[in-house]
């Protein structure tokens, strides 16, 4: 037969593993106790029957046994819980509160007993203390018994007895209702977070455990299970997110190929091109839409970060901006452009390099781009005065006005002086999300201003915070 769910549930096994240990501390204990306790009793008797026994004995010796008898009779009237037994040199019974010596046989001078006694409380109840006492022989040849009942020892240990286990059993049905409690308690919150990992399997994913702030281990848990489905339910909708936004972002993209296509058709039907000249168009334009479309996948992937960056190491900023001036320097230069790169060192960052350099790479690509012949592009890498590491680019070029500069960094957009240039408005787009999964942010800021028919200019900066001190 299947037990209750309540009797299955790990805490009441605790509980009663718990009971059980106590119960057999608390047997040992009264083990202990209760030898302990008649071995003092006996202790006691002994040193009492001892102390007994010397005064009689001294009687005998002083005055004879006629003396003895008198103090005995006398003891035996006014004491119970002594007893006493003088027999002759030929075991007649003188005097006495038994009538059978204890020990049939003596050997020796003396011998102790401990031994059952039949006798009649005051109640009239009939009991068998026990008796613990001496048996010795006496100089004139006569034998004198002397012991204590041990009746109100056994009495006390009989009480503390009942005492103690009566405790027992109170602290085992105490047990036993609290083990009931805490299992009733823990299957009820064990529920709620079945009901909560049941809700979140079909698919509701903002089904949350409810914290009680109480701070123990089960909020623990719920809080950190809470967490846990914060982030899924922000993986799922930036999934979600992102889906959406590719279908959306790559629909013109594909129209602009489809249409460049259907004219190649068109020039290649009236011989305007060749087969050849129609397919290379065709093939750069699919390499434009892969291009566009691997562009929105990292975007994507950074937002889904939400704020952490991908898979990052430590490494010196400046090593990948004199990169990158190594890099950018030649295409400048073909372009009429003069380069130059101002980099301070040590400017050490946490950080996903190869999503950095394409960042910085998009921004040099872009001043290059948009700056005429005879102008001038700047790469930077410094420290700031607030511990921030800045990358930056500055140009001649035409720049970006001030009202459009939020809007640049949105996917898509592309100002009226571009809209010769190619490209697909993704690249400043794919900087703010790089610098957003980085904890940093991007700064447009006019260039240099207009002088000698170049400008105002633009510059771009690249904000970091800088890896924290290990």
């Amino acid at each position: 037969m299947k037990l209750p769910s309540l009797l299955r549930r790990t805490p009441f096994r605790l509980t009663l593993l718990f009971l059980a240990l106590f119960a057999a501390a608390a047997s040992a204990i009264l083990a202990y106790v209760y030898f302990a306790s008649a071995a003092e009793a006996r202790a006691k008797a002994e040193r009492d029957v001892r102390a007994e026994t010397a005064v009689l004995t001294g009687i005998y010796q002083a005055r004879g046994v006629d003396a003895l008898n008198e103090a005995l009779i006398d003891r035996t009237l006014r004491d119970s819980t002594y007893l006493y037994l003088l027999t002759d040199a030929q075991d007649g019974m003188i005097t006495g509160s038994i009538s059978v010596q204890p020990i049939a046989e003596l050997e020796g001078p003396s011998e102790w007993i401990t031994f059952p006694f039949t006798e009649t409380d005051a109640e009239g109840r009939v009991t068998r203390p026990q008796v613990r006492g001496v048996q010795m022989r006496l100089s004139g040849g006569e034998t004198l018994f002397v012991g204590k009942s041990l009746s109100d020892t056994e009495a006390y240990l009989a009480r503390l007895t009942q005492a103690l286990w009566g405790a027992m059993g109170i602290v085992l049905l105490l047990g036993l209702a609290g083990g009931v409690l805490v299992s009733r308690n823990l299957e009820r919150s064990m529920g709620r977070l079945n009901k909560v990992a049941t809700s979140v399997q079909e698919g509701d994913l903002k089904a949350r455990f409810p914290v009680r702030n109480s701070g123990d281990e089960l909020d623990e848990l719920g809080s950190g299970l809470n967490t846990m489905l914060d982030r899924l339910e922000a993986s799922m909708a930036s999934i979600r997110h992102a889906g959406d936004a590719i279908a959306h972002d790559l629909r013109s993209p594909l129209t602009r190929m489809r249409a460049k296509l259907e004219v190649s058709l068109i020039d290649a039907e009236a011989g305007k091109i060749t087969g050849v000249d129609a397919l290379q168009l065709a093939l750069d334009e699919a390499d434009n839409l892969l291009k566009t479309f691997n562009t929105v996948l990292a975007i994507a992937r950074l937002q889904a970060a939400a704020g952490r960056t991908p898979d990052p190491q430590l490494f010196d900023a400046a090593d990948l901006a004199a990169d990158m001036a190594e890099l950018y320097e030649p295409a400048s230069e073909d372009k009429g452009l003069e380069f130059s790169a101002e980099i301070e060192r040590g400017l050490m960052i946490e950080a996903n390099r190869p999503f950095l350099a394409q960042a910085l790479a998009n921004v040099i690509d872009n001043a290059i781009k948009y700056t005429p012949p005879g102008g001038a592009v700047m790469l930077r890498a410094r420290r700031r005065s607030s511990g921030e590491i800045e990358f930056s680019v500055t140009d001649t070029g035409p720049g970006v006005p001030e009202a459009d500069r939020e809007r640049v960094l949105q996917r898509f957009v592309r100002l009226d002086n571009s809209r010769t240039e190619p490209g697909s408005g993704l690249g400043l787009s794919l900087v703010g999300a790089v610098l957003e999964a980085h904890g940093g942010r991007v700064q447009l800021d006019e260039g240099p201003g207009e002088y000698g028919g170049f400008g105002p200019g633009l510059r771009v900066a690249l904000v970091l915070p800088p890896a924290e001190a290990t």
